[in-house]
């Protein structure tokens, strides 16, 4: 099946000569019917002006595709002297549907995102979160084929967070839309996302399967996010002060799905002899699946130390932090 959304050699150059700014740099990317897609990437990035391109068209097309994308944005944009239920069905009428037939799809959406009851608020009556709620049934009044979804919980406290979350899954699961969620935050992606791209200074850096990119990443965009999200690494400056407490050899392992689990590192300090000890560290999960780390303080011979080592190096990451006489 071709994908629904294609970026080939994708480029968007704001300004010109010497003030001219590449926002997006030659990207290639697919995006396939059904999946819940990420882009993540720090301000000026990229990523919003990426996904805004897939409303780039003349008018003429994009008169014919409009009814077929919905959009959420980060502050909502809700109509502020339009009820809830105005709001949402304004893009129906712009549409031409009847007065009936708006009736009964509003009455629909406002059940279906939870909010049947505000029918007759107006937006600044509600919570963040209500106002989101609104903005994905009006984003879902034309029964759109892709939902584009710009920084939509940035403006939100976690908890309403995961709730807009969950609801942007069960439009995924429940009617087939395919979501395209932009982002800063890693912890929106881990939650949500099939796959990822992630984006630094116009381009993509890495991209998959958000388990593979974000348990195993190769760019130092990538680590970046990984590390302000899980803080499962000591910095060195948490180092230093584990240093202080545990003078012995110290090896920070990656646990990752079929390689350095926990009963993989069990496993290897008793076939080596070494008594292991966790000093700092983190698991979480990306789509049930566990990624993380655990840093030990070791205490057996160099020799049965450098062995354990090897073992879990075949399977896993392993960083040998030496010992606080010798640090490494």
């Amino acid at each position: 099946m071709a994908p629904l959304i294609s970026f080939d050699n994708a480029t968007k150059v704001f300004g010109t000569g010497e003030r001219a700014v590449r926002a997006v740099d030659q990207v290639t990317l697919d995006i396939e019917t059904g999946e819940i897609f990420g882009v993540i990437g720090y301000s000026g990035a990229g990523k919003s002006t990426l996904v805004r391109l897939v409303n780039a068209l003349g008018e003429s097309e994009l008169r014919k595709l409009r009814g077929d994308i919905g959009m959420i944005f980060q502050q909502f944009n809700l109509m502020s002297a339009r009820t809830v239920a105005g709001n949402v069905a304004f893009p129906l009428k712009v549409a031409g549907w009847s007065r009936q037939r708006r009736a009964e799809r509003v009455a629909e959406l406002l059940d279906y995102v939870g909010i049947a009851d505000k029918a007759r608020s107006y937006p600044g009556q509600l919570s963040g979160g209500q106002k989101q709620r609104v903005g994905i049934a009006r984003a879902l009044a034309t029964s759109p084929s892709i939902l584009l979804a710009d920084e939509a919980t940035s403006a939100l406290d976690p908890d309403t967070t995961q709730d807009v979350l969950a609801l942007l899954r069960r439009v995924n699961r429940d009617l087939g839309v395919t979501v395209v969620v932009i982002t800063h935050e890693m912890d929106v992606i881990r939650s949500i996302a099939h796959r990822v791209a992630v984006m630094e200074a116009g381009r993509v850096v890495e991209h998959g399967p958000v388990y593979d990119v974000f348990a195993a990443p190769r760019e130092r965009a990538t680590h970046r996010f990984v590390a302000s999200t899980l803080r499962d690494r000591p910095t060195p400056e948490t180092l230093e002060r584990l240093r202080h407490r545990h003078p012995g050899r110290m090896i920070t392992v990656g646990i990752r799905e079929g390689g350095g689990s926990g009963t993989d590192v069990t496993a290897a300090l008793r076939a080596h002899a070494v008594d292991g000890t966790i000093v700092y560290g983190g698991i979480s999960e990306i789509d049930e699946r566990p990624f993380g780390s655990l840093t030990l303080e070791l205490a057996g011979t160099d020799a049965a130390i450098d062995e354990l080592i090897a073992q879990l190096r075949r399977t896993t990451d392993v960083d040998d932090l030496g010992t606080a006489a010798v640090p490494a």
